[in-house]
């Protein structure tokens, strides 16, 4: 017994538009579809004989449909890749020129990335401190305080404490660390803030 395909919502819909679109003469631009000659030479064939060119019609009718259809649907990607290129850029920003240094540390204490302002905190390129660990640029004391810190985010949801960095080749810094653990990947998202001013 055939069984019944149903179209999902959003075809039934596309397909709805794109018939609307074409009674109303407003279909847009074709982006380069066309017939192929098998499809014409069939289509030829079947409007020439007398018995067979209304299904001629109706085929030339679904392949229309079927071509604003996909135009429709290159459109909305067109739309959703500039929406997401937007929203991107947005997010970019927000991460590399935030007041503030943001660091994701890997499940050894590395770091894996981080963006300007937490390289500045350490008075160091961001390039270089991939792959270094975050405790490194800390005072013997504070190291051990934020690697706690870290282990305690395995059974905490998110953590805060006061650090001093090491000084190294800028002065020395008081921060104030806010942690959580990324849901996705396991990894540690840190943000340090500059307190020494307080």
């Amino acid at each position: 017994m055939p069984t019944h395909k149903t179209r999902p919502k959003h075809q039934t819909t596309l397909r709805h538009e794109a018939e609307a679109r074409l009674n109303e003469g407003a279909a847009p631009p074709t982006r380069g579809w066309s017939l192929g000659k098998d499809a014409l030479s069939l289509l030829y064939g079947l409007a020439r004989n007398p018995a067979t060119s209304a299904n001629a019609l109706k085929l030339l009718h679904e392949l229309q449909v079927h071509q604003v259809e996909l135009d429709l649907q290159h459109e909305q990607m067109e739309q959703n890749l500039n929406e997401l290129s937007e929203v991107l850029a947005r997010y970019v920003e927000l991460y590399e020129f935030a007041p503030v240094g943001y660091f994701i540390v890997d499940s050894e204490n590395k770091v894996i990335e981080s963006n300007q302002a937490g390289a500045n905190l350490f008075g160091i390129d961001c390039a270089e401190l991939s792959g270094q660990r975050i405790d490194s640029f800390l005072t013997p004391s504070s190291g051990p305080a934020l690697l706690a810190l870290l282990k305690r985010l395995r059974i905490g949801s998110k953590e805060t404490c006061e650090l001093q960095t090491g000084g190294g080749e800028g002065a020395a810094r008081c921060l104030q660390v806010v942690a959580t653990i990324s849901p996705n990947s396991g990894d540690y998202l840190l943000a340090f803030m500059d307190t020494t001013t307080r």
